[in-house]
Parts: structure tokens; C-alpha cells; sequence
């Protein structure tokens, strides 16, 4: 089977199963999953009845982020208790969830207040969908080339596709890192009460923060798009090194055809003596060598 074939094909599943984890993980909910001891906190709070406790022991039960929850690039959902102040819809998993607010726009002004920290994670998280989505027009692009190099075997348009993969998986990697910068700032920046650096003491010692299936999807899609690149990259060196081979073998078919020395006689130039084989006649003898 000739190389290009294998490596294209290689490089087609490759390119699939990256748009498929990419595009999991872009719509999942599970990129941090934050568990909450919630019956740690109202435990300690109840041997406690003190104002500060008993404040503490009502945000306790309205605030969300004393809720056990998982969070993704669009939505921040509730597997277990939901909290009562916060209103949620029943997403397609069926898990009740509320929305991200990237706040575009920003129609009751509620930005004002933002700080410079606050302002720098709401860009890096609105950059980040961004070229989430131009990454997928990359790859429907090299869908495109890849299907007319493939068909017309041509090394051009397998190249213009290990290209756009490229693309891609620069794209889905800058996404990804936006992503951990956004996570950075609000586990240490204050960017707001309901993230880390404001959270109280006691919210902090019972809470656990980790990484969950859908962040683990995003980085797989950018190593496969990253893969399927340098597998079209092959493909069309591949494909390139076997037209040439075939170039080369028709060349050795070809029956070479050499020009010939003729003489030819035109009216009004005879023939050289020198080159005339026959008997030769002059200007008096218009009807052979003899007269009569």
C-alpha cells in the first residue's frame, strides 16, 4: 500500500477524534470540580452562636459557592444540593445549572465596579471562546482542502491542510491557555466574593478544587489536532515523492526520435553533381545523350 495512502488515512482519523474531543470539551460542564464539606461547615457553625457564625451560617445556605459544583466554559452546575437563591435551568444532561455572564453585552452597566483584575480575567474568558470558535472554522476549512487534496491527489492541498490543522491546535492552545489564566485569577486575584481569595477561612479549609474530564478532553483535542498536522505534513511529502516517481517511470517509455539527413530537389535547384548518382545531361541534349 503506498505510504501517502496510510499516512493520509492516519492523519483523517487523527484529525476526527481532535475535533470530537475539542468540541466535547467545549460544550461540557466539567472542567473544575469544586467539592464543598458542607456538613463540616454547618457542623462547626452550630457549636458556634455567635453573630459572626450565625452570618456565616446563612451564607452558608444562599450562596452558591458553598454548594458542591462543576464548572465549564459556559455553565456552572449542581450534582448534588442546589442552592435556593440562585436561579437554574435543567441543561441537556440533566443537571441543574446557571450561566457564565461574559456580560456581552453589558446592558445594565454592571461592569462599572470592576476592578483592573477583575477586567483582565473578563478578557482573557471572552478571548478564550473566541478562539475556541475560530479554531473550528480552521479545522471545517482544512476539511475542505483535505477532502479536494485527497481526491485530487494533490500535495498542495494536503499541505494547505497540515496547515490549517496547525492553525488549529495554536488556536485551541492559546484557548486552553486563557483558560488557565482565568483560572489563575480567580483562585489568586480578588475578583469578586465568590472566588477564592474571598472566600472565608473556614469556606477554604473544606473546599477541594480539581480538574475534571472535560479540561482533560481539551488538552487530548489540542495534542490530536497537533498530530493530524504533522500526519498531513507526511502525507503530502508522501504523496509528492510518489508523482515524481511516477513522472520519472513514464519518462522511461518514451521512445526517442532522432531527425534524419534527406535530400530533397525543389524546381529551380538541381541536385549538386557530386551527389547525383544518375547520368547526367546538359542544356543540348533535351531528349537523351544522343541527338538524331
Amino acid at each position: 500500500m503506498p505510504c501517502s495512502a496510510v499516512t493520509l488515512s492516519l492523519a483523517t482519523i487523527t484529525s476526527i477524534i481532535a475535533v470530537a474531543l475539542l468540541a466535547i470539551a467545549f460544550a461540557t460542564d466539567n472542567w473544575l470540580y469544586i467539592e464543598v464539606r458542607r456538613t463540616n461547615i454547618q457542623n462547626f457553625l452550630s457549636r458556634n452562636s455567635d453573630v459572626q457564625s450565625q452570618a456565616l451560617l446563612d451564607a452558608v445556605n444562599s450562596k452558591y459557592f458553598y454548594y458542591t459544583r462543576t464548572k465549564g466554559l459556559f455553565r456552572t452546575c449542581f450534582p448534588k444540593e442546589r442552592p435556593p437563591t440562585l436561579k437554574l435551568y435543567l441543561s441537556p444532561v440533566e443537571t441543574y445549572c446557571s450561566n457564565i455572564n461574559y456580560y456581552i453585552p453589558d446592558e445594565n452597566n454592571e461592569t462599572k465596579d470592576f476592578t483592573d483584575d477583575a477586567w483582565t480575567r473578563l478578557h482573557m474568558g471572552r478571548s478564550m471562546v473566541a478562539l475556541f470558535i475560530i479554531s473550528f472554522f480552521a479545522v471545517f476549512a482544512a476539511f475542505c482542502t483535505g477532502v479536494t487534496g485527497c481526491w485530487r491527489r494533490s500535495p498542495g492541498n494536503i499541505t494547505a491542510t497540515a496547515i490549517l490543522m496547525l492553525l488549529a491546535c495554536l488556536l485551541s492552545a492559546g484557548a486552553m491557555g486563557l483558560w488557565h489564566g482565568v483560572e489563575y485569577y480567580e483562585k489568586e486575584k480578588q475578583v469578586g466574593e465568590e472566588f477564592y481569595q474571598q472566600w472565608s477561612t473556614l469556606l477554604q479549609d473544606n473546599t477541594t478544587i480539581f480538574y475534571d474530564w472535560g479540561f482533560a478532553l481539551g488538552w487530548l483535542g489540542v495534542f490530536s489536532c497537533l498530530g493530524g498536522s504533522l500526519l498531513f505534513f507526511f502525507g503530502s511529502c508522501c504523496l509528492q515523492a510518489e508523482k515524481d516517481r511516477e513522472q520519472l517511470d513514464n519518462v522511461q517509455y518514451i521512445v526517442p526520435v532522432y531527425p534524419q539527413k534527406q535530400q530533397y530537389a525543389y524546381a529551380g535547384y538541381p541536385v549538386p553533381p557530386q551527389q547525383y548518382s544518375g547520368p547526367y545531361y546538359t542544356t543540348g541534349s533535351a531528349y537523351g545523350p544522343y541527338n538524331y
